[in-house]
């Protein structure tokens, strides 16, 4: 068991395709924790270890793994760079203390380093920069480094050197100590010594001491630039660079070296603050001493093991066959074996503690986000959130017999993902699979069909049209039948008004002198209440509307509560058709944040989608837009931003459709119709 002071949790993020699965399978074959280099295209990388990952090439799920160097843990999680699964980022940014972000040597920055970058700035996340595949045809290490300076601040300092270029990359010096750059040439020493005065430099402004001595013209001992670096790297004052090929393997001894020696360790770490069981803010030092407690950031559906929840642990230690309090749930679970894990290896241990990335399996209520803790020493956490979904799809089973499959399938992948979410429709009865883009769905589905055996058909999901009523009317709807022995008779007079949007339904019984017994009304209700569901024009239900019932007769022996339902039906639906129909469609709240260039083409779009733009800020623009305007949106907003917008959005209200789109919305519903009932 190795003491907090002692791990190192980093997470490796990159722009996708930028190498850091690669850069994962290094550090672990040069620790001695694997005997061969994992390769992303011979499928057999420790982190992406699932059919779908092997057979698409790149990763789509967190991973956990762990290496050694000099006695010290290191546990990487490695994160996928595609923007769909940016759930795991954010979930896995709860666990780490420090990160790594990948860059393209010839891609230089791209939309996965922005939205990293951001991400690690809003948790004030300490983190180090690896520039990749220099081995790369038109790699350019100081182009490259000079682009992250320019987005990212001139606190972004070289660290290493890359000795040769492209075909004839072979190594990398360090600039601390000078050793390394003495052992180079020419241009090269020239540069490695400018990128080195411009680190010294970056670390004395740090320190008001170091500055005053190296402003004097001192050299800075080694331990003054060290404990100089580690304070700047924890402060965000410095992020250091360092560069190599991870495929090849150069560079990565380095980077870990630097890792190890200047990244926080969990005892460095501010203390985590949360709420005890009264709700007041309380706070939990890293340490071994203090109470349990941790908090889940990852659930995975094991194929051989079930339910795998991983977890981090923030403080004291926690023993396997014991038990933790889940103060998010307020319930007590039992565990049985922890585990460390490895990739898809799990590897039973007696006991974790702070610092330590464990998991347990077969927990009963136990989420991701959720706080586990001691149970005399409740704290809990702020949850993680996530993205909201931006696209739909419509899913049903391609056999009958899976039709109660599908669902209970859907809702164990969305315990593994909270960013994919499933949902029924109350008025189309369709069941809805929701996830941030067009990738994130398909893959989730085909996980669905591999890991379960049911097939899956996606469509676009239908608009929950209304339709109400724009007008006064009043009519009488009498139903009268004879046919030997007891008739049928239902006499009632309705009248129907507008309500405000919003206002639903309401139902008003004016009735006076026993016009109508009163133990018909319910049954004029009801009948209404049927004929809303049906609709009146587009057989979309009714709403915002007042339905009064002010007279009728009723006959002693043939009047039923039968016959005053179909009376009332009948009267709803005159009345409704003599009100001014109208269908109304949901409007959504929209919020699109993008780079300021694109501010004009968004716009633009958003008008011609029947968008009307509700304010802008800085990179960002509020709108409100028809629902059946957006179902496509996010791939054309990627398209139009080059990956660099996003958005999130929420139902507001309802609007009327306009006459012409409102007339072909109607004739497709009666077409549709026909087709229903010839069959």
């Amino acid at each position: 068991m190795s003491k907090p002071e002692d791990i190192r949790n980093v997470i490796l993020i990159s722009h996708a395709g930028a190498g850091k699965t690669s850069l994962s399978e290094a550090i672990l074959f040069n620790t001695g924790t694997t005997t061969r280099l994992g390769s992303v295209d011979q499928g057999n990388t420790v982190s992406d270890y699932s059919k779908d990952e092997i057979d698409r090439k790149v990763s789509i799920s967190l991973s956990v793994l762990q290496a050694r160097i000099n006695n010290k843990l290191i546990n990487l999680i490695d994160i996928p760079g595609y923007a769909d699964f940016i759930g795991d980022l954010i979930s896995g940014l709860k666990a780490a203390d420090s990160a790594i972000i990948v860059v393209d040597a010839i891609g230089g920055i791209e939309v996965g380093t922005d939205k990293a970058w951001n991400l690690l700035n809003e948790k004030n996340t300490p983190r180090a920069i690896f520039i990749n595949k220099l081995d790369k045809e038109n790699a350019d290490f100081f182009k490259t480094i000079e682009s992250i300076r320019n987005r990212f601040g001139k606190k972004c300092v070289a660290m290493t050197f890359p000795v040769g270029k492209e075909a004839s990359f072979k190594s990398v010096v360090s600039l601390l100590p000078s050793d390394g750059i003495n052992s180079l040439s020419g241009e090269d020493k020239e540069n490695a010594k400018k990128y080195k005065d411009a680190l010294l430099e970056t670390v004395a402004e740090g320190d008001d001491k170091l500055i005053e001595k190296y402003l004097e013209g001192g050299e800075l001992t080694t331990d003054e630039v060290e404990k100089g670096l580690m304070g700047s790297i924890m402060r965000g004052d410095i992020v250091p660079v360092c560069c190599g090929s991870a495929t090849n393997n150069i560079g990565v001894k380095e980077l870990a070296e630097a890792l190890i020696k200047y990244m926080p360790s969990p005892a460095a770490c501010q203390p985590k603050v949360g709420k005890d069981a009264e709700g007041k803010e309380i706070s939990r030092k890293p340490s071994v001493s203090e109470p349990f407690c941790a908090q889940v950031f990852k659930t995975i559906l094991d194929p051989y093991v079930g339910q795998l929840t991983i977890f981090r642990v923030f403080s004291g230690n926690l023993t396997s066959n014991t038990s933790f309090y889940n103060a998010s749930k307020s319930t007590k679970e039992r565990i049985g074996q922890i585990y460390f894990i490895h990739g898809k290896e799990q590897r039973g241990v007696e006991s974790v503690q702070a610092g330590d990335i464990a998991a347990v399996t077969k927990l009963k209520t136990t989420e991701t986000g959720d706080s586990i803790c001691d149970e005399k020493a409740q704290i809990n956490f702020d949850p993680i959130v996530f993205p909201e979904p931006a696209i739909s799809r419509s899913v049903k089973p391609k056999s009958k017999g899976d039709e109660d499959k599908i669902s209970v399938t859907l809702h164990k992948m969305s315990s593994e993902d909270p960013t994919f979410r499933i949902s029924r429709d109350a008025q189309t009865k369709e069941l809805i699979a929701a996830g941030v883009g067009d990738l994130h769905i398909e893959i989730m589905i085909n996980r669905i069909k591999d890991r379960f055996n049911v097939g899956v058909e996606l469509g676009t999901p239908k608009v929950a049209y209304k339709e109400t009523i724009k007008k006064t009317a009043k009519v009488q709807g009498k139903y009268k039948r004879q046919t030997g022995g007891h008739g049928q008779y239902g006499d009632v007079w309705l009248e129907v008004e507008p309500l405000p949007k919003g206002g639903g339904f309401e139902f008003v019984d004016n009735i006076v002198g026993g016009a109508i017994p009163r133990n018909y009304i319910p049954s004029v209700e009801k009948g209404v209440v049927q004929a809303m569901s049906e609709g009146i024009i587009a057989g979309y239900p009714v709403s915002d509307i007042r339905v009064t019932l002010y007279d009728g007769s009723y006959h002693e022996v043939d009047s039923s509560d039968m016959a005053f339902q179909i009376a009332g039906a009948m009267a709803f639906r005159k009345a409704t058709l003599e009100a001014g129909p109208v269908l109304l469609e949901p409007i959504m709240d929209v919020e699109i944040t993008v780079p300021e260039e694109y501010m004009g083409d968004v716009t633009g779009n958003i008008n011609a989608r029947r968008g009307r733009i509700m304010g802008m800020g800085a990179g960002t623009v509020q709108a409100q837009v028809p629902l059946v305007e957006m179902f496509k949106y996010a791939t054309e907003l990627r398209s139009m931003t080059g990956g660099r917008g996003s958005y999130t959005m929420k139902f507001s209200h309802y609007e009327e459709v306009p006459a012409k789109i409102a007339g072909t919305i109607i004739a497709q519903a009666q077409v549709a119709k026909k087709e229903e009932e010839s069959k």
